[in-house]
């Protein structure tokens, strides 16, 4: 049983090894050069303008909101997918029902202007 997972348990302490060995590399070889340029935020070619209570809109939020539901209609369609005959008939008939509900939703959304940044 262990032989099967033997690469897998290498790789992963390879990979751990390798980004501990980087990590304490830039601890001991960094040294350090703050000044008022370096400490500043920086965003997108233009120093910031944002204070600290600054706070996002409304649609900032909502299209977060979005990208995490699409994000996770994908994860749940993937094993359907991949098993789909083994799930039979009724799992396509819910797969089509959960898809047309969200089709629904993403054409609520739109309407309402959710991807129309302001």
């Amino acid at each position: 049983m262990l032989r099967t997972y033997l690469p897998a348990i290498v790789f992963l302490l390879l990979g751990g090894l390798l980004g501990a060995v980087f990590s304490l590399a830039n601890t001991f070889l960094h040294k350090p050069q703050h000044n008022r340029s370096k400490d500043d935020p920086y965003e997108c070619g233009l120093p910031s303008e944002i204070k600290r209570g600054f706070r996002f809109g409304i649609s900032f939020y909502l299209i977060a909101m979005l990208f995490i539901l699409f994000d996770i209609e994908v994860i749940f369609m993937y094993p359907i997918a991949v098993e789909l005959r083994a799930f039979g008939t009724f799992a396509l008939s819910e797969t089509i029902v959960f898809i047309v509900l969200l089709g629904i939703a993403f054409l609520y959304v739109w309407r309402r202007g959710a991807f129309e940044w302001r």
